[in-house]
């Protein structure tokens, strides 16, 4: 079974807006390149960048408490370090985060934007190393499949934008929700390998329109009182490195054989 890479997306900032992207490399132990390279933080989440470990959204200023973040259109660039924002109202913001006086400056901006939903000083934290501020310390790389996008959008009767689900690569040519029982088995992304860790449950970030950011459906509850679970998407793991381009193969697990009964001896 066999299908292609119909997305591949970047979050700069995690919570934040996405960028889409032409290719990718990924390579084992390696983040999504330049995916969730920063987080914000409402008030103190105890994020140590010397010890590197995970903390929950919750932590953060992300689309599951504050819907407003979606109107700040994030795109970075590794070639200069400078993260571009541009805000509902037009106002735009340039820096590097890579430094103190750039987080600081973006913090100072964002809370302009955000106003009453900051509950205390917002703090930019980076990620050290390959350490990404993923919704799971494993989940290194999310596959959402286009197929089950679809299906949702039907039995809710509307048409959902698949970047409500935030992944790193889209996939068409999957039944839907056929990737559900792929844990532990191996994929091609790409030129790249990878194993499927597990499916990703789905909070209220998904309740937020990403072009509007405007919290307007509730997806969650959609998923189990049609499904009966929380999932969309799978993350993977990548375990031989490789290049992953739009239109790329993404060849889901094969279906092993029954092996053929034992002839009885006393025949």
């Amino acid at each position: 079974m066999s299908g292609h890479v119909a997305g591949i997306f970047r979050h700069p900032i995690k919570g934040f807006t996405p960028e889409a992207l032409q290719n990718v490399a990924l390579a084992p132990g390696q983040g999504f390149p330049f995916d969730r390279l920063w987080a914000v933080e409402n008030g103190p989440c105890g994020f140590d960048p010397a010890a590197p470990a995970f903390v929950p959204k919750q932590k953060f200023t992300v689309l599951a408490q504050i819907a407003q973040v979606a109107a700040a259109r994030t795109r970075y660039d590794p070639a200069t370090d400078l993260l571009h924002v541009t805000g509902p109202d037009g106002r735009e913001f340039s820096g590097r985060l890579a430094h103190a006086a750039g987080r600081e400056a973006f913090a100072a901006w964002l809370t302009e934007l955000l106003g009453e939903d900051v509950l205390s000083p917002l703090r930019v934290v980076a990620a050290p190393g390959e350490h990404r501020f993923t919704d799971h310390p494993l989940g290194q790389v999310s596959i959402v499949n286009l197929a089950s996008v679809r299906d949702l959008s039907q039995r809710m009767g509307v048409e959902l934008d698949p970047l409500r689900f935030r992944a790193n690569l889209y996939v068409e040519g999957w039944p839907a929700w056929v990737e559900n029982s792929w844990a532990g088995k191996d994929l091609l992304v790409g030129w790249a390998q990878a194993k499927v860790f597990k499916p990703i449950v789905r909070c209220a970030a998904t309740h937020v329109d990403p072009t509007t950011a405007m919290r307007d459906l509730d997806v969650v509850k959609a998923l189990f009182d049609h499904y009966g679970h929380l999932h969309c998407g799978v993350y993977v793991q990548i375990t031989a490195p490789g290049a992953v381009g739009l239109g790329d193969a993404i060849t889901a697990p094969g279906v092993q054989p029954e092996p053929e009964p034992e002839p009885d001896a006393a025949a």
